[in-house]
């Protein structure tokens, strides 16, 4: 599995015909399955009860919406180049992923490129687009919707790698392995900070520690309070949006100490010791 980062460019029409093999725009929808993932604020958008999906057009447009209603806000580097590609392929000898699987790895990617932040209420807009064999395209607006401009995490490609590589064993595809694998090196005994911070990192892992389990059925709680009618369940589905993002800030700090005890110490640099002073030699009468 191979991630990807292209060019920002100014309109998301490109990109989504990249993602779909044909240009856009296009006539009638497109399949219900081919956008498999995307941000959760997408549900509070509706079509017209005539329509059974959107059409390429309206994906792209509805990805474009932010620059349109955000006209003067310049990206960090004073542009307007707010789309964000990011395209992953499969290896040529793995098996075909189904449509679960293939959203477990969207959102995976979503979360390791910093678009998609748990329980944030003005993040970016963002879909996925599994369209042709053996690839993922995920396309996002950079302007959040509170109109300030996303800041991607630092070493998002290393990230994204990474994210790709614990996919791969998650779900049994083939790694990407370099040209000569790497000798074994005698590595020294484990200090105790060094096991401290193993322990930080498995209870802050994203996948199988302990805060992500809960947060995860926070999330999941959120999702069906936000479905029941009337005001109680909007505020509730709210709050536990505000607990989970504070699970995933509490994450990102035991993950930075974890790497504050890892880090090597430095060495004490001593001072020279002064020349001894010897008494002059006496002259003889």
């Amino acid at each position: 599995m191979i991630p990807r980062i292209n060019p920002r460019t100014h309109e998301p029409y490109e990109p989504l015909g990249e993602a779909l093999g044909r240009p856009v725009p296009i006539g009638g929808g497109i399949p219900e399955d081919t956008v498999l993932a995307y941000w959760p604020g997408l549900s509070s958008y509706t079509l017209d009860d005539e329509q059974a999906t959107w059409t390429a057009t309206q994906w792209a447009e509805h990805l474009e919406d932010p620059l349109l209603e955000e006209p003067f806000v310049p990206s960090p580097q004073g542009d307007r180049r707010a789309i964000f590609h990011l395209d992953v392929r499969l290896h040529p000898d793995d098996r075909e992923l189904s449509g679960p699987e293939w959203a477990e790895a969207a959102h995976r990617l979503a979360r390791a490129a910093g678009i998609e932040v748990p329980g944030e209420a003005n993040g970016c807009r963002w879909i996925t687009v599994q369209a042709q064999p053996r690839r993922l395209d995920l396309i996002a607006n950079l302007i959040r919707l509170d109109g300030s401009w996303h800041t991607q995490p630092p070493k998002v490609i290393r990230r994204l790698s990474d994210e790709a590589r614990r996919t791969e064993q998650d779900l049994h595809l083939i790694p990407v392995r370099s040209t000569s694998p790497p000798q074994p090196v005698a590595r020294p005994a484990p200090t105790a900070s060094a096991q401290l911070a193993v322990i930080i990192s498995q209870l802050a892992d994203e996948r199988t520690g302990l805060l992500a389990t809960v947060r995860g059925l926070i999330e999941h709680t959120a999702h069906q309070a936000a479905r029941q009618p009337g005001a109680a369940g909007a505020d509730t589905a709210h709050r536990l949006e505000l607990i989970a993002r504070r699970l995933y800030g509490i994450q990102q700090d035991l993950d930075t100490a974890a790497t504050h005890l890892n880090a090597p110490t430095r060495p004490r640099t001593g001072f020279p010791a002064p020349p001894a002073i010897t008494a002059p030699p006496r002259r003889s009468p």
